[in-house]
């Protein structure tokens, strides 16, 4: 799946003091979905951070809004415990060049991060997807492909050592059917890159968990059994493979897959952690209160499900407000599928995650 991303962005005007006060009161009242007294006093609702107890609740974040979006940055800040980079840590932002590295987005993103008290979600070191033109139109023997996999893992995990909770390390590496994505790295290294790229990201940094990710996991079927698959094969041979990541870009016109706790729970019966690494959940646009309700349904169903798993550390969302969700521009017709809409207000889904989470 191409994951497209929509990096646009908007400066926040802020003309004088008067303006300043108000911003600031707006993203107040959009931190968390606000109620009201009696009185008529805004009473913000708890940041979701705070109430998913012992697993983290997260979001991908695309970095050009860190500068360029006050509101966004605020609510980034405060509601969340984990953080993914959208982009800036894949080879095409971190190697443009071949032997060159350009780490200043990837930086910028850890820093937030770091001054947040956030956990960060590496994505990712190997995919098939997002590669530098020098690398996806090269032509490299096996030897030399190998080593420059290497060397990139090497690289980029050996510079974030000890500030990298987890790394999706291998992503999107199977078909629908169950196959093997037919990729630069199969073609050349064989299924052996995977088992490989685990070690040499564990190599780097011992104490990163590593993960496998993918889409379309949800239910038990071909690709989630041959996930399992793939997953047992590497514990036996003594990968250092530590979680499965499902990612869950959802649908309301399919029906939820009512099967997904126990689907990760077979995986976490292996002692492996499962995670929920790309939660959205896309509806007809334009939305209206019954396609909200759906959504917020799905979304708390989809949390629920990771909560009745012990080994599921967390779950994150694929961005969180609709601004700048991926989604419209990969599925025309399609969109408003995060926690919050364009203007940065709290949608019903918001609430919802919320109550599963706290189980109720």
């Amino acid at each position: 799946m191409l994951h497209l991303r929509n990096t646009r962005s908007r400066r926040l005007p802020v003309a004088s003091l008067a303006a300043s006060l108000a911003a600031i009161v707006a993203i107040a009242g959009s931190l968390a979905g606000c109620s009201s007294t009696p009185g008529g006093t805004p009473t913000p609702a708890p940041a979701l951070r705070a109430v998913s107890g012992s697993r983290y609740f997260g979001t991908a974040v695309d970095e050009p809004q860190l500068d360029l979006d006050a509101t966004y940055s605020a609510i980034l800040g405060s509601q969340f415990s984990s953080v993914t980079a959208e982009n800036s840590m894949k080879w095409t932002s971190t190697e443009p060049t071949k032997g060159t590295f350009d780490w200043s987005m990837a930086d910028k993103f850890v820093a937030f991060a770091q001054a947040h008290g956030q956990k960060i979600h590496g994505h990712n070191l190997v995919w098939h997807n997002q590669l530098p033109s020098w690398l996806d139109a090269g032509s490299f023997s096996k030897t030399e492909l190998s080593d420059l996999l290497q060397g990139h893992i090497t690289a980029e995990v050996g510079r974030y050592a000890g500030k990298i909770a987890a790394w999706d390390v291998v992503n999107e590496p199977l078909n629908e059917d169950g196959t093997m994505r037919d990729s630069i790295w199969l073609e050349n290294l064989g299924q052996g890159y995977i088992a490989d790229a685990l070690k040499w990201a564990h190599a780097a940094d011992p104490a990163a968990k590593l993960y496998i990710n993918d889409y379309n996991l949800e239910s038990v079927g071909p690709k989630s059994d041959a996930m399992y698959d793939l997953a047992k094969s590497l514990k036996a041979a003594g990968a250092p493979l530590d979680g499965i990541g499902f990612q869950g870009h959802l649908d309301t016109t399919y029906p939820f897959p009512s099967d997904w706790a126990k689907n990760m729970q077979r995986f976490a019966d292996l002692g492996l952690e499962v995670a929920i690494t790309e939660l959205d959940v896309r509806v007809n646009v334009p939305a209206d209160a019954a396609a909200l309700a759906s959504q917020a349904g799905y979304y708390k169903d989809a949390v629920s499900a990771c909560v009745a798993v012990s080994r599921c550390v967390g779950v994150t969302v694929w961005e969180f407000t609709d601004k700048y969700s991926w989604v419209p521009t990969a599925f025309p017709g399609e969109g408003a599928a995060c926690l919050y809409d364009s203007d940065m207000a709290p949608k019903p889904a918001f609430a919802a995650v919320e109550q599963a989470f706290l189980g109720k």
